[in-house]
């Protein structure tokens, strides 16, 4: 083989490489993506069913059930116009209850139940994932909607 035939193959060989080695990194990077859904998008079908997403929005008041003697959790995440149920088996963090903001990790079955495998609560009274708060103000033309029971507590204070 001829020097310049060898360098031929040596090039096209690591193009190959390189190239083999990208098409897995994407590969692997498509497989990890999770997409972020508010309820009135899975409600529409427009999320997956079958595949790994967040969910995100305020869990309903009056909508947590817990299973006595497990750690079978069952609520509604809402965006205030439309509703998703949640199942989820696990420990829930601490801060989580109704009338706040929840990421939920997991998948969403033919039924319309979203099967969550991780659950994300917010970090203090103010706070709520950037992208529940930006989907609740686009579902309500850009202001968030009062909480009544916030609303009267607010009242009584002044």
């Amino acid at each position: 083989m001829t020097p310049r035939r060898r360098r031929l193959v040596l090039v096209l060989g690591i193009l190959a490489g390189v190239s083999i080695a990208g098409a897995l990194m994407l590969r692997s990077f498509n497989e990890n993506v999770m997409f972020f859904f508010d309820p009135s998008q899975v409600a529409k079908g427009e999320a997956p069913v079958g595949k790994r997403f967040r969910l995100g929005g305020m869990v309903k008041p009056g909508s947590v059930q817990r299973a006595p003697g497990s750690l079978s959790l069952a609520f509604v995440v809402t965006d205030f116009k439309l509703d998703v149920p949640v199942r989820y088996e696990g420990v829930v963090p601490d801060l989580f209850r109704e009338n706040q903001g929840v990421v939920a990790h997991g998948t969403l079955r033919g039924d319309g139940v979203f099967v969550a495998d991780e659950i994300l609560a917010k970090h203090d009274e103010n706070y709520m994932p950037p992208e529940v708060a930006r989907a609740i103000k686009e579902k309500h033309g850009g202001v968030m909607p009062v909480d009544p029971s916030k609303a009267a507590k607010e009242q009584a204070a002044r």
